[in-house]
């Protein structure tokens, strides 16, 4: 006979889960975050984002946390869960995904690699392959990412604003041509008329999006989202305050990049120094 699951109406997301426990814990305590802040000696406002799950917090609030709430070793082990899970990133990105196909504009800061909606077969598939990714498990994720800038084709296509970091473009292919024809692709989709690209010098020195390469969609019911991720994981946000810092950062980036005719100028510059024909 089958061993039955127990099934209690909480998440089986580590993350999900963690916060959670944070919130019932705290609500079975009868206090308030603020309270919580007080007792605790932590900034109150820390609590509210570690129980939406916003951020995990740091093993000392997590100890702390136990400790207040008679919980030892409970609320550890459910965050060192929550910090090793990968599970959920991956769910988060495909709903990016979803609601990328719906957007009414889209708006993207890469520090890093060129948006996923502006990149070529080759670019995309050198990408990936540094990545680990190999084999068809690779040709799949090129057609899939290379697949995308559908989003941006015909009469309909949402708006497109990229800020790009100098960085990316003084990192080319290994693939001098497949790299000239990246390029060229850019400047062909900086020509539309709903796409906008502009360049972020290096000169500009330390700014607020120095770490993370940033994604933004405006839905049809006028919400706005945003997608944040770094090397090693990613993070759909859709709170509404934590969206309005991350705009707010980008804003303040946007004003420090070149305009977009500026920016198109600087591209064709790269093209002209980058050696495309193989026989030169």
């Amino acid at each position: 006979m089958p061993q039955r699951r127990l099934v209690t109406g909480r998440s089986q997301e580590p993350r999900r889960r963690f916060a959670e426990e944070l919130r019932k814990l705290r609500l079975e305590k009868g206090d308030s975050l603020r309270q919580l802040g007080e007792r605790l000696g932590w900034d109150w406002s820390l609590f509210g984002k570690m129980e939406k799950g916003e951020t995990l917090g740091g093993p000392e609030v997590v100890q702390a946390l136990d400790q207040y709430y008679g919980t030892p070793g409970l609320l550890l082990a459910l965050w060192e869960l929550a910090r090793g899970d990968h599970t959920q990133f991956r769910e988060q990105y495909r709903r990016y995904m979803a609601l990328e196909a719906e957007a009414t504009s889209l708006w993207h800061f890469a520090v890093s690699v060129l948006p996923g909606l502006l990149q070529t077969p080759g670019y995309a598939r050198e990408v990936l392959a540094a990545g680990g990714l190999k084999g068809e498990e690779l040709e799949r994720q090129v057609e899939a990412r290379v697949g995308r800038r559908e989003v941006l084709e015909g009469e309909d296509a949402p708006s497109f604003r990229a800020i790009v970091s100098e960085a990316v473009l003084r990192s080319p292919l290994r693939d001098a041509g497949e790299w000239c024809g990246q390029l060229e692709l850019l400047l062909e989709m900086a020509e539309r008329q709903h796409v906008t690209l502009h360049v972020l010098p290096l000169g500009v020195g330390p700014h607020g999006l120095m770490n993370a390469t940033v994604m933004f969609l405006r839905l049809l019911d006028g919400r706005t989202v945003a997608y944040m991720e770094n090397g090693y994981r990613g993070e759909l946000i859709e709170e509404n305050s934590p969206v309005d810092r991350l705009q707010r950062a980008y804003d303040a980036v946007r004003d420090l990049a070149l305009s977009p005719a500026e920016s198109r100028k600087f591209v064709l510059r790269v093209l002209e120094e980058t050696p495309c024909d193989p026989s030169t």
